[in-house]
């Protein structure tokens, strides 16, 4: 074997290796790690990552919310309401409620295990606090009959999901923060659920 011949398969083999490593997610893209969602780095007691939301022993018995280990907000929100809206918006339930006990800032973001906490959620885009009269509705019921009311919105493809990729979840019939967003993937950037490229995720409600 000639000696060009040798660095040329060395070649072929460290790209073949570059094109691989590209394709594959990495800790920051898919699941918690390295995500604004791991919170094992920063020296509140622990370095596990999933601790701070969830625990094998004594959860709390939140409905919808597996092992729940993280204090609830009980803090009372001011809902989007809109002259054009149709939806009944109310205080938020079941999976938004669980992101609100973090983005609402009124929770600290340590507080779980019983804890109390002394670490807030910094000032920001993250942190919607608890007027969410400027943020998208939430915890309300999208059914075909609101699509009809509306006349801008799809009907969803069943009270389970709102396209027939079941890609976007529905709680109970309802809308909530993890219809959009998914906590445990950040492949897509913002926690998203699917590519906004093109208005697509709005796309997959809305008709206008």
């Amino acid at each position: 074997m000639t000696r060009l011949h040798t660095m040329l398969t060395a070649a072929a083999v460290l790209l073949t290796g570059l094109v691989m490593a590209a394709m594959m997610p990495t800790q920051a893209q898919a699941g918690i790690a390295g995500t604004a969602h791991d919170l094992s780095a920063q020296g509140w007691g622990t370095t596990q990552i999933c601790i701070f939301c969830h625990t094998p022993h004594n959860a709390q018995a939140v409905p919808g919310a597996p092992l729940w280990n993280h204090a609830v907000t009980v803090a009372t929100f001011s809902a989007y309401t809109s002259a054009t809206l149709n939806a009944v918006v109310g205080q938020p339930t079941g999976t938004s409620k669980l992101c609100l006990s973090c983005h609402d800032g009124t929770v600290a973001l340590d507080s779980y295990g019983g804890n109390a906490g002394t670490h807030f959620m910094d000032p920001g885009g993250a942190k919607l606090g608890t007027d969410l009269t400027n943020d998208h509705p939430i915890s309300f019921t999208y059914d075909a009959a609101l699509a009809t009311a509306d006349g801008g919105l799809r009907s969803p493809a069943s009270d389970k999901y709102v396209d027939a990729a079941s890609t976007l979840p529905l709680f109970s019939a309802q809308m909530q923060c993890a219809t959009c967003h998914s906590v445990h993937d950040n492949s897509k950037g913002k926690f998203l659920r699917m590519l906004n490229n093109g208005s697509a995720l709005c796309l997959a409600c809305h008709l206008k």
